[in-house]
């Protein structure tokens, strides 16, 4: 007789691991960096959120992008945006996005064997100017001027390189992040919900959400408010 076998059948399910998905990206271009993400949350064959937001602040001039288990993910950017803050509280220096990448990846490699989390971070600073780097499942970092990662990123891959160009002007790599993750929600059914994007630049951050319409538009009134549509942040003041 198994060991398991006294166990009721929907508790043995749970504890079979659920698959995660999602399509997430971000890029360099001249004065800046641009991330955006789809906002579906699965679990297994269950949607369990239609409008996430993966693009997640860690501290005013660096946001991250997340994939994998959403807990995993939500648990480290909450450690390491506090740990900046400390760091920033005991300075009095805004902090390195170098610095936030180097905390992905040392939290990722040592949580190797029991998280499941991928990374892209991207920001602006004083020393470095725009950066985006990659921290895959493991703890592996990476500095990358396009990254993307989850599931839906098989489909547009080709796609990102083909019409990725360096020092791109913003809106030209806003138009890129939004026609891929239109396809990418399309075609992989992990991936759906709205796109949002974020602009980071030395001036402070822009939030945008765009619709899965043919106009990128709300069809629905209310709803921009609810989702965060146009929201624009200047860095905070210390």
């Amino acid at each position: 007789m198994s060991n398991s076998s006294w166990l009721d059948l929907d508790l043995i399910n749970s504890f079979t691991p659920v698959e995660c998905g999602t399509t997430i990206m971000a890029a360099e271009f001249d004065g800046g960096v641009v991330l955006g993400a789809d906002s579906r949350t699965t679990a297994g064959g269950h949607v369990a959120n239609r409008i996430t937001d993966k693009v997640t602040r860690i501290t005013d001039n660096v946001y991250c992008c997340r994939s994998g288990s959403a807990a995993d993910t939500q648990e480290l950017s909450e450690v390491v945006s506090n740990l900046m803050w400390h760091r920033e509280m005991h300075t009095g220096e805004k902090t390195l996005v170098r610095d936030v990448a180097a905390e992905f990846r040392d939290k990722c490699y040592n949580g190797r064997k029991y998280l499941y989390a991928g990374i892209i971070v991207g920001g602006w600073d004083d020393l470095h100017g725009a950066q985006v780097y990659n921290i895959s499942l493991g703890g592996m970092m990476m500095r990358e001027q396009l990254s993307y990662g989850g599931s839906g990123s098989i489909y547009i891959s080709g796609m990102l390189r083909d019409g990725y160009r360096p020092n791109m002007e913003k809106e030209e790599l806003v138009l890129l992040f939004r026609s891929a993750l239109k396809q990418a929600i399309h075609h992989d059914s992990f991936s759906g919900g709205v796109s949002r994007i974020a602009i980071i630049t030395k001036e402070g951050i822009e939030r945008r959400v765009y619709y899965n319409t043919s106009t990128g538009k709300a069809q629905a009134t209310g709803t921009d408010v609810l989702l965060g549509c146009g929201e624009t942040k200047k860095p905070r003041k210390s």
